[in-house]
């Protein structure tokens, strides 16, 4: 019996699939704990077309995503740090205190896991960083790092 699987069943497939499994598994396990439907023209369908909604939708996110991307790479964050005598500073940037700073700064909530610092900023001056909005989008934002 043909099957269409709601979630993923472990060695028989992932969800949305369609596979074959014998008639007495599918009516005695498959159906009565709502994994999987008949693979029936109308049941075949509804999939299709949820599908393509999911396509649309995540279209739609990558697009808001890189509309983002380029609003973020167009501004910029002040940070400031504590000094010393000869110019060296005391403590360094953190990502903790990037997001902070934007959303004191430009009021945009970042996340500060998704942010890539190779090593904390330690030096007065312009860094970029990478900030990770979407898995297919990367935006940078400038950093600028101040005597406090």
């Amino acid at each position: 019996m043909k099957v269409i699987l709601l979630e993923d069943v472990k060695s028989v497939g992932k969800k949305d699939d369609i596979v074959n499994v014998s008639d007495g598994y599918a009516r005695n396990m498959l159906f009565p704990k709502k994994l999987a439907l008949e693979a029936n023209p109308k049941n075949m369908k509804d999939i299709q077309l949820k599908k393509k909604n999911e396509a649309r939708i995540a279209e739609a996110q990558l697009e808001e995503a890189r509309a983002f991307a380029r609003d973020l790479e167009s501004k910029s964050v002040t940070v400031g740090i504590k000094v010393g005598a000869g110019g060296k500073s005391f403590g360094s940037v953190s990502t903790r205190e990037i997001a902070d700073a934007a959303k004191e700064q430009l009021g945009i909530e970042l996340d500060k896991k998704k942010m890539n610092l190779e090593a904390p900023l330690r030096e007065l001056g312009e860094s970029s960083v990478s900030i990770r909005i979407h898995p297919k989008v990367t935006a940078e934002l400038k950093v600028i790092v101040k005597e406090m």
